[in-house]
């Protein structure tokens, strides 16, 4: 009997299953010292973050959807005969990666919702990264010590759109064709070695009997798992760096003023990842998008009337629609510049944004680092460098629909293409300059609302006569709120002779610095922000009501 009590005694002071993992765990992976230092991780609220967060979840559900359309997808342009139960297709001779989609669409259970969440995904995970990366831009938050990850996100974002095209090359349907035939022209106004590249692509002469079994591991495997490695790094160093805020009362560049990591956030951030998948699951079973039944298998001899690629395509679309075409013919070879310059240009366009960081660092001097973020008045050449980058790029998406645009508002598509070719010219630089404007009107503004308080809107008539609108002092947080940054002074050369009144030997790199930096900080850029002995003398008394 006591050996009975004994043995269940020391059953009774056994630790439970699931806690002696834990603990072994623990003593090789130091996993409860890392989860106290990181779950209680502060985290700001301010409804501008969650865009990076609908960036996250979609590449969730992209990955999700994907994972189930490879079961089902053959990645073989071998022709078949379709036999299968969409009557009108029946007969049509296509190749085995178009009867593979129209299976999924027609005879897997749930496969034509599952494909249209994959693609809806795809396009608003792409929308989220742009106007995320645009939420950094417009505050600033890509300065030190965020260089890196911004450089990351670009990367996302560029090689989304690399996957998003491959993604929807795949169906081998006409509409994805004629875009092929389109990188087949890009791959040919390469000098020298295009057509070699063309030929190594496709296979052979386009469009070749091997495109599509190459495309498929670098849709499904080459470019996610590159942009999984971006995306977890991107994670780990927005731990590390902890997060920025936007400026407001106990705010500052040593401190984050939010909510922990658990259980808040992450209750928060969990129902709003269903929110997202909601909204595209509802989406993409109401909209339909990519109804390859409808356009076709694909074949050399026929185009897709309204071929358009995805919108994040349209910039680079739009180039090559309003380039006139030039060529020069030298030496028996041919150069199509009106292919050439465009694809040239795309990606140069792109990367001064990827590049912009170190651009600004370089030109401002600037080496601090950068917690808080900038409203984005207070740094008016830099908006208004956003601004007319988003309008070139707007402008070309114009371009790269202009048959839409014609058929639909019946206007002539020359008048549209010239409109395009002198607005990404004009409409970035009158964007600038408004945007400018713009925020200097708004810092005066600012400025007014510190030195002389709010408008009320009431009224009142003076014992002399004279009517006169009523002030409401602002608040210490909002005079903190609109007095806390910054305004450098712009960079100087300094003398041209040094004390033995020897000239000195500036570099041009050091000149065009000192131009740029006066563009920035310079006394025509920057409104001066109000001082304490202006604020005092308005307050104390003297014309103050």
């Amino acid at each position: 009997m006591s050996t009975t009590s004994d043995s269940a005694a020391q059953r009774r002071g056994k630790a439970p299953a699931g806690e002696r993992v834990a603990d072994w765990a623990d003593g090789r992976l130091g996993i409860y010292s890392l989860a106290k230092s990181n779950m209680r991780k502060i985290f700001p609220d301010h409804w501008s973050f969650m865009l990076g967060e609908v960036c996250l979840y979609s590449f969730i559900i992209i990955i999700l959807t994907g994972v189930y359309l490879t079961l089902f997808f053959h990645p073989s342009m071998s022709e078949v005969v379709y036999e299968g139960p969409y009557v009108p297709m029946q007969g049509v001779r296509m190749s085995d990666a178009f009867k593979s989609t129209l299976d999924i669409s027609f005879e897997v259970r749930g496969g034509l919702l599952i494909r249209q969440i994959h693609h809806w995904a795809a396009l608003v995970f792409l929308a989220g990264m742009f106007t995320h990366m645009m939420r950094v831009f417009f505050t600033g938050a890509f300065r030190k010590p965020r260089e890196i990850n911004w450089l990351f996100g670009f990367l996302l974002f560029f090689l989304g759109m690399l996957t998003g095209f491959t993604g929807y090359s795949l169906p081998d349907d006409l509409l994805s064709g004629t875009g092929l035939r389109f990188i087949e022209g890009v791959f040919l106004s390469i000098p020298v070695v295009g057509t070699y590249i063309s030929m190594f692509v496709f296979g052979g002469e386009f469009p070749g009997t091997d495109l599509i079994a190459r495309l498929y591991p670098v849709h499904v495997l080459l470019l996610p798992g590159i942009m999984l490695g971006l995306l977890v790094a991107h994670l780990i160093l927005v731990f590390y760096h902890k997060h920025t805020q936007y400026p407001g009362a106990g705010k500052t560049e040593k401190n984050v003023v939010g909510m922990p990591l658990l259980p808040v956030y992450m209750a928060k951030a969990g129902g709003f990842f269903f929110l997202v998948f909601g909204v595209i699951a509802v989406l993409s079973a109401i909209a339909t998008i990519n109804p390859i039944w409808t356009i076709g298998p694909y074949r050399p001899d026929q185009v897709s009337t309204g071929a358009q690629p995805d919108w994040y395509m349209g910039f680079a679309e739009g180039l090559v629609r309003v380039m006139p075409g030039w060529e020069i013919t030298a030496w028996g070879h041919t150069l199509v510049l009106g292919v050439f310059i465009p694809i040239v240009l795309f990606p140069l366009v792109l990367f001064a944004i990827g590049l912009y960081p170190f651009i600004e660092s370089w030109i401002t001097g600037d080496k601090r680092e950068h917690h808080i973020l900038d409203r984005p008045r207070n740094a008016p050449t830099r908006t208004a460098f956003g601004v007319a980058w988003l309008t070139a790029y707007f402008v070309m998406l114009v371009g790269g629909g202009n048959d839409l645009w014609a058929t639909h508002f019946h206007l002539s598509i020359n008048s549209i293409t010239w409109f395009v070719r002198i607005g990404f010219f004009v409409g970035p630089v009158l964007a600038f300059i408004a945007t400018k404007r713009i925020c200097l009107g708004l810092q005066r503004r600012d400025k007014d609302k510190v030195l002389h308080g709010r408008e009320t809107g009431i009224i009142k008539r003076l014992p002399h006569g004279e009517f006169i609108e009523v002030h409401e002092p602002l608040s210490q947080e909002q005079l903190h709120t609109l007095t806390q940054h910054d305004q450098p002074e712009p960079y100087e050369i300094g003398p041209e002779v040094d004390e033995n009144g020897v000239k000195r030997k500036i570099k041009p790199s050091q000149r065009l610095r000192s131009k740029l930096s006066k563009g920035y900080y310079g006394g025509d850029n920057v409104i001066p922000k109000p001082t304490r002995e202006e604020h005092h003398e308005i307050t104390s008394g003297h014309g103050h009501h």
